[in-house]
């Protein structure tokens, strides 16, 4: 089976979960209002271009990106495997403001894909004369559909597809709330570019070890994970209720640079505390791009010999659903400290 037949047959599921891209004006209040996505090919003609079977399903009610939870997730990583056979690839429709956590929480919910599940979104909405939706939405579609040679997916990832960039999408994090260029992924290369032709870095995308093999689905969460930003000026009130909380059971520290925090006495004493409760405690850094490598300077290494773990070059994003997913999995902190050190879904370069 050649690309070009395989990319024909294509059948495709466009699900929309919410967000900018999915907004029209109404042209009596001028008020952005959701349209139905069942007249998506009304609202994109050019998407009638492609010999695709390209069927559409929204989320009742649609969910403002920054309202997404973890519920949300489980409800689409459900959907994706239930439909799973029916489809040659996903797409989601997504707000962008959470797009990069929804992204990597899907990433570990479905183990093992064949297939691709392309996330995308707008700055503005499909029905402006300038949007960028109806860009991304058809890169996002075209991708979704490629085939190899072989008639497999030519991207069998989670990812995020915007402004003529697919990457990886447990490696990017929002960067820009007004260019159309609002995602980055600065610690690993696209998996493609869209310009005249779309270019894919096959070498940087990863493959299933069975293509016939269905994902597993991973919806169990343990949410018990709070965020611990470094600053110059930070209280030990401040870090005891972070770090010490009841109700914590693992605290992301955003450190400076490649993973160094203050030595101050108390600073440290209430890192061993912490990590003394059993606490699981990952260093990830504040900086975009670059890692945490704790054995460089004398403050990483304290923190490393009190107990804290490395997060590598993981963006936060990325950290906080690796900890859901694993922490709702494994019920002892030993064992998921231990998979925290393991590149699961090429999150980390490790």
């Amino acid at each position: 089976m050649n690309g070009n037949n395989a990319k024909e047959k294509a059948s495709l599921l466009l699900i929309y979960t919410g967000g900018t891209i999915g907004m029209k004006q109404d042209p009596a209040d001028l008020t952005l209002k959701p349209f139905n996505f069942g007249q998506i090919l009304e609202e994109v003609p050019e998407l009638a271009k492609f010999a695709y079977r390209i069927d559409s399903y929204s989320f009742d009610p649609i969910i403002d990106s920054s309202d997404m939870e973890p519920s949300s997730w489980q409800k689409l990583a459900a959907l994706i495997y239930e439909r799973y056979d029916e489809y040659d690839g996903f797409v989601v429709l997504h707000g962008t403001d959470t797009m990069s956590y929804s992204a990597s929480a899907l990433s570990f919910m479905l183990e093992g894909l064949t297939k691709p599940v392309i996330f995308t979104g707008s700055q503005l909405p499909i029905g402006m004369p300038r949007t960028d939706g109806k860009e991304n939405l058809i890169s996002a579609v075209e991708i979704a559909a490629e085939k190899d040679g072989h008639g497999h997916a030519r991207v069998p990832e989670v990812c995020v597809c915007f402004d003529n960039m697919l990457m990886r999408g447990n490696r990017t994090t929002k960067v820009n709330a007004d260019n159309f260029r609002a995602f980055r992924s600065e610690n690993f290369p696209p998996l493609a570019e869209a310009g005249i032709y779309i270019r894919y870095n096959d070498a940087a995308i990863r493959k299933p070890d069975d293509w016939n093999r269905k994902p597993v689905l991973h919806t169990a969460l343990d949410t018990r994970v709070s965020i611990l930003k470094i600053h110059p000026g930070i209280t030990p009130q401040v870090v005891r209720d972070i770090l010490c909380g009841k109700e914590t059971r693992a605290v992301i520290i955003e450190t400076y640079g490649s993973g160094n925090a203050p030595s101050k006495p108390w600073f440290i004493e209430l890192i061993r505390q912490a990590a003394g409760m059993g606490k699981i405690l990952l260093n990830v850094s504040q900086c975009l791009a670059g890692s945490v490598n704790m054995d460089i300077y004398a403050n990483g290494k304290i923190l490393k010999d009190a107990g804290v773990s490395s997060g590598y070059d993981s963006t936060t994003e990325s950290a906080l659903a690796k900890l859901f997913h694993l922490m709702g999995e494994n019920g002892d902190n030993g064992a998921v400290k231990e998979m925290l050190d393991r590149n699961l879904r090429g999150e980390i370069s490790k």
